[in-house]
């Protein structure tokens, strides 16, 4: 009776009919696999909602600006800000690709040409970790046994499946982030009445960054009073020396 007790109260095994302990999944929850998506999702909104509202501001403050230069303005930055994201984005992450494949066929070539010094190599690795060198040796011999080349993308190179750099992905996913942030502030432009454009787009674009901030570190698992007060600061600075310089440079001569 101890001795069952003692093996169902170890949360990382379980019993068989056989005997055999075999490891089940852990049950700790963590975050860090959000960070990539996270990272994107929210430089292309921020992006977008500080770029194109501070143009909208700085434009609107300028006292010879029309209602219809303040929306023409923001239209342009939103096409022209999103069209740069994915084309930023996707040569990026082209290098990235391109650097991440001439690695796997560099790798793969010396798994053909020398099998025994990339054994070695990844066992040595393992006992970098902490593993003891007769352990590291078997654990590199059946890893290399069944997948040769996957073990040493992830534990040589630290590439993995899903991680892998997509291009198109990442360039749709960064244009629709910053259009999603920069379509609100031109929509309060387009609707808000021209002598209230200034306050409008700024008090909006100041919520949103505020709402931006708590989104990411609510996904994230981070303080949200930090993550707000970080991104709503520069969002007053941004908009702030735009509208300075509306209000100074933007006179009718």
């Amino acid at each position: 009776m101890t001795a069952t007790r003692g093996l169902t109260a170890d949360p990382a095994h379980r019993t068989d009919a056989g005997g055999d302990h075999a490891p089940v999944a852990p049950t700790e929850h963590h975050l860090v696999h959000r960070t990539g998506w996270l990272r994107a999702a929210v430089l292309g909104a921020n992006d977008g909602i500080i770029s194109v509202s501070s143009l909208l501001v700085g434009v609107a403050a300028a006292p010879a600006a029309s209602h219809a230069g303040v929306l023409l303005a923001g239209s342009a930055a939103l096409v022209g800000g999103a069209l740069s994201m994915a084309a930023g984005e996707y040569v990026s992450v082209s290098s990235q690709s391109d650097t991440e494949r001439a690695d796997l066929a560099r790798e793969r070539a010396e798994l053909l040409r020398a099998p025994e010094q990339e054994t070695a190599e990844l066992a040595a690795i393992y006992v970098a970790r902490g593993v003891s060198p007769a352990v590291a040796r078997q654990v590199a011999e059946q890893m290399m046994a069944h997948d040769a080349l996957g073990a040493h993308m992830r534990d040589e190179l630290g590439l993995t499946e899903e991680l892998a750099a997509r291009p198109l992905q990442a360039a749709f996913s960064s244009a629709l982030a910053f259009t999603t942030g920069a379509i609100v502030p031109v929509l309060v432009a387009a609707f808000a009445p021209h002598d209230r454009v200034v306050l409008a787009v700024s008090v909006v674009a100041l919520l949103l960054l505020a709402l931006l901030g708590a989104i990411g570190a609510t996904i994230g698992g981070a303080r949200i009073g930090r993550a707000v007060a970080r991104v709503t600061f520069w969002g007053v600075a941004a908009m702030g020396a735009t509208a300075a310089i509306g209000h100074l440079f933007g006179t009718a001569g």
